[in-house]
């Protein structure tokens, strides 16, 4: 059973992996509007974490390695997908602070790719304190990172 679980995550690794390789490349798996592509890839990153979020509860430590990996993919395009022109308050929560300070921004792009190959790291492990700890404080280090600076806050 154990040995089962492995080859499936080394599978859907895998195909995250190539699929990342194929969306990297701007406009080949895009619908040619910049922010329904980031808001449908910030929907799947939100999807991946929340999925994180269950697993840690549960205790499934070794699983939330493919959804780290997931985050680390994703991560990957977010830069590409905020081409300068497209601020739309009426759209988008994005401020205009991602093209005014756009190394920090990007900065902020590879601190989420860092955390979350950290957690996939951690994660496959079994590591379940340290995985834990890090699930902890991902939402406020990696995500916080560029949604505090860059995302205009939710309407609470």
């Amino acid at each position: 059973m154990k040995r089962r679980a492995t080859v499936r995550t080394m599978l859907v690794t895998a195909g995250l992996v190539a699929l990342a390789g194929c969306a990297t490349t701007r406009g080949v798996m895009g619908s040619g509007d910049p922010i329904d592509d980031r808001q449908r890839l910030m929907k799947n990153v939100g999807a991946n974490w929340g999925d994180i979020q269950n697993k840690a509860k549960a205790g499934n430590i070794e699983a939330i390695a493919v959804n780290a990996e997931a985050l680390a993919l994703h991560s990957l395009r977010i830069p590409s997908l905020f081409p300068e022109g497209t601020l739309s308050p009426a759209k988008s929560a994005a401020k205009p602070e991602i093209w005014q300070k756009w190394p920090d921004f990007e900065a902020a792009a590879k601190n989420l790719t860092t955390r979350a190959e950290q957690l996939r790291e951690t994660a496959k492990s079994k590591n379940g304190p340290a995985t834990l700890a890090m699930v902890k404080d991902f939402g406020r280090l990696a995500c916080g990172a560029c949604h505090t600076p860059f995302r205009v806050p939710p309407k609470q």
